[in-house]
């Protein structure tokens, strides 16, 4: 997994103090944890707080979208978080994975994208590059859309040593669109893809000698 390092105060701007910082979890996760303050939006400094930061690394995200057949390609696979959280178990969801150490996120997307739904990404384009929760991780994901041949997608894929059992499934666009609408899904990379789709759809077909 590819942490990054515990913050220091080289790393942060004059109007941050680092007061300490300790690692109390390094596992396939690492925990930090910091007492620091900062300078407030009307003068003056804050009172030192302590604040916990999940440090899981980076990761990719990929839109498998096919234009001639104006279909995307989904995944459904078991996440415990979400069966914690009180969503549904299986959530329906876009390719994805963890960038390591010293890896380029394109590749890794292509290659996502060829073990979780067995279909070459072309035409890969950056939906955007955000945060997932600034308020307790320092994760970050680069989101892609990626034009696909959906013609034999479909199947059961993923990686076996890391548990992984991935339903691929072809949908229409407005089929996904429903799916959207109705909450079916529900995870913020497969909701901003499709959002950004719905907005980019025609100028995607039109590059791709669509009309």
């Amino acid at each position: 997994m590819a942490n990054g390092p515990r913050l220091t105060q080289t790393d942060v701007p004059s109007d941050v103090e680092i007061v300490s910082a300790e690692t109390p979890y390094d596992g396939y996760f690492r925990i930090d944890r910091y007492q620091l303050r900062h300078r407030l939006h009307d003068g003056g400094w804050s009172g030192t707080m302590t604040r916990e930061v999940f440090e899981r690394g980076h990761a990719v995200a990929v839109l498998p979208y096919d234009p001639v057949r104006e279909s995307v390609v989904l995944l459904r696979q078991f996440r415990v978080p979400a069966l914690a959280a009180g969503k549904a178990a299986w959530q329906t969801e876009v390719v994805a994975g963890i960038i390591e150490a010293g890896e380029d996120p394109e590749a890794v997307a292509r290659r996502e994208t060829v073990e979780e739904c067995g279909l070459e990404a072309r035409d890969l384009r950056l939906i955007h590059h955000y945060l997932v929760s600034p308020g307790g991780t320092t994760e970050t994901v680069r989101l892609y859309a990626a034009v696909v041949d959906s013609t034999h997608a479909g199947g059961t894929h993923g990686v076996a040593a890391e548990h992984e059992d991935i339903e691929a499934v072809a949908v229409g666009f407005e089929q996904a669109q429903a799916m959207l609408a109705d909450g079916t899904i529900d995870n913020a990379p497969a909701i901003i893809a499709l959002q950004w789709l719905a907005l980019n759809r025609e100028s995607l077909r039109r590059r791709h000698g669509i009309t």
